[in-house]
């Protein structure tokens, strides 16, 4: 068993970038985080959750990070129409390493919660209507969909999801950090990350945090799912477009969440500017379709529904 050890420079940067953080899910969380970057230095290195001797680690690239246009990632589509050879490698790097292809994780903040995200779909509580053909990728990812993430909690920014002082300590080992945490237990071989919300602060951080996220995933031979997020807290949406320029470097599946919620009131959000209207998932029903939330959901299965069916294929 080998483990990951982040550079002193990388602790220092995560500790500088928690004490900025901002929790939207819970102010608290942010009050937490401060207090806590203190000790990340401290901190044990976290165990990486695989032997890397069961087979080579895929590597990242060492390109520089891609400029597009500012307003791209706006018109990106909303689901990824093709994988990158380079995802493809990433998925058969985790089948190799026994990575479950029945299982997906959730990466992010109370968003990704199984009571606001997915949740129902492992219940029975949802009505597909004209979207009929996704009871396949339901049945297929059954079980994670009502599963609690242990790298999803209340005020979870990017650099959290990597801060083993944020670990549930009842079910992760000592200097585990959330995301090592959650790939052990649930040994899946897609990740949704879904993060930035609560980094509206610390801008200039989060595209190294985000690194380190899609980097320990690639190595682990779990394929990142990259979500741009649905609010615009910190102004200038700069934030998603970091998220759209990191997938387009690491050739990842970007979810353009922003644009799914595009043509609905106020974007799907609440008058806070962050939370996602509620509403059932009925997606027949016209009303609740106005909402965002059965619409995150909705185009969450169409995600995972586009990208096994193209890594079926390969099988």
């Amino acid at each position: 068993m080998t483990s990951m050890t982040f550079r002193p420079r990388t602790i220092l940067r995560l500790a500088a970038f928690l004490l900025g953080a901002l929790a939207a899910c819970s102010p608290q969380a942010a009050l937490a985080d401060a207090a806590a970057a203190k000790a990340l230095i401290q901190t044990e290195a976290p165990s990486a959750a695989v032997s890397a001797t069961s087979a080579p680690a895929a590597q990242p690239s060492a390109t520089p990070l891609p400029t597009p246009l500012p307003d791209t990632w706006q018109t990106a589509p909303i689901i990824p129409e093709s994988l990158s050879q380079r995802a493809r490698d990433t998925y058969a790097l985790g089948r190799a390493l026994g990575r479950n292809p029945r299982a997906f994780s959730k990466v992010g903040d109370c968003g990704g919660t199984p009571a606001w995200f997915l949740g129902p779909f492992d219940l029975g509580d949802y009505k597909l209507g004209d979207y009929s053909s996704l009871q396949e990728v339901i049945d297929f990812y059954s079980g994670s969909y009502n599963r609690t993430s242990k790298a999803v909690h209340n005020g979870f920014n990017a650099a959290s999801i990597l801060s083993s002082i944020r670990a549930d300590p009842e079910f992760c080992e000592s200097g585990e950090h959330p995301l090592g945490c959650e790939f052990r237990l649930n040994n899946p071989s897609l990740a949704l990350i879904m993060v930035g919300t609560n980094d509206k602060y610390r801008v200039a951080e989060f595209e190294g945090a985000m690194r380190l996220i899609i980097e320990y995933s690639i190595d682990q031979g779990i394929l990142p799912v990259i979500a741009s997020k649905p609010d615009n807290l910190e102004g200038d949406h700069s934030l998603n477009r970091i998220l759209y320029a990191l997938a387009l470097e690491y050739e990842l599946p970007f979810w353009n969440l922003w644009g799914a919620m595009q043509d609905l009131p106020n974007g799907g959000l609440q008058e806070d500017g962050a939370h996602l209207v509620w509403a059932p998932n009925d997606f027949s029903n016209v009303v609740d379709m106005r909402a965002g939330w059965p619409n995150r959901n909705l185009s969450a299965l169409q995600v995972l529904d586009s990208i096994w069916s193209q890594l079926e294929n390969d099988d």
